[in-house]
């Protein structure tokens, strides 16, 4: 199965082009440029690379959120134009579930985790075991401290993984674990692919119509909206 994944959910756009779970091609940028620019150019570079054409994908992925609220929609839409009109399936893939996968095959309890600002994180928990990574734990948006709480409770040896780590140092130093290489840090399109491939093997796939984006929280200016509302209320 020839495999075509994005993520554009942070500060990194990537692309990868697998088949199955090995594999072919992958295209990672973190120069700040916007991802409505740069994504496009990726993917064609990766397809013309490795000698194949959108015609050519069996499923179609990409990572849904929790993000960028901007990041997320612009690669939802682009998987979505991509696959319109081909009836191929596509997957819609945890950026949470994606960063973990980063860390397959370590052992031990595998903690996302996405700055969601206002020292809160985005996270998932997971872990690996007999060649099967399983969720402990739903998507969500939670106070670092409140993670730090939740780990040290639990008593068992965890990674952390993902661009909230520094967040994690900063607000809850005592239980920040050892770092692992800043090559795992980032999302990586290729783990993306290999979600996907799960999501095939668990019938878990939708239509490009129904590809949607994942918000765990509002959007910054409705955020900002409903707390003017709130004042205004008070007054």
């Amino acid at each position: 199965m020839l495999i075509l994944a994005l993520d554009s959910t942070a500060l990194v756009a990537s692309v990868a082009l697998c088949r199955d779970e090995t594999p072919i091609a992958s295209f990672t940028v973190k120069n700040g440029n916007t991802h409505s620019e740069t994504l496009l150019p990726m993917i064609e570079s990766v397809l013309k690379t490795a000698g194949y054409t959108v015609e050519d994908i069996d499923l179609f992925a990409c990572s849904v959120g929790p993000g960028s609220f901007t990041g997320v929609r612009i690669g939802v839409s682009t998987v979505k134009g991509l696959a319109f009109g081909k009836n191929k399936p596509c997957a819609a893939v945890s950026t949470l579930e994606a960063l973990a996968e980063n860390l397959v095959p370590a052992s031990g309890i595998l903690c996302p985790v996405m700055n969601a600002r206002r020292g809160q994180v985005y996270n998932a928990l997971f872990r690996y075991e007999s060649g099967v990574l399983t969720r402990l734990c739903p998507d969500r948006a939670l106070a670092v401290t409140e993670l730090a709480a939740e780990l040290l409770q639990k008593g068992a040896p965890f990674r952390l993984v993902g661009d909230g780590i520094g967040e994690f140092k900063r607000l809850a130093p005592e239980a920040a674990p050892e770092g692992i290489s800043a090559l795992l840090h980032d999302q990586n399109a290729v783990s993306v692919a290999k979600c996907a491939l799960r999501a095939y093997h668990e019938g878990n796939l939708c239509t490009d119509a129904e590809l949607k984006p994942v918000y765990l929280r509002l959007p910054q200016a409705e955020r900002e909206r409903l707390e003017k509302l709130k004042n205004t209320e008070k007054e």
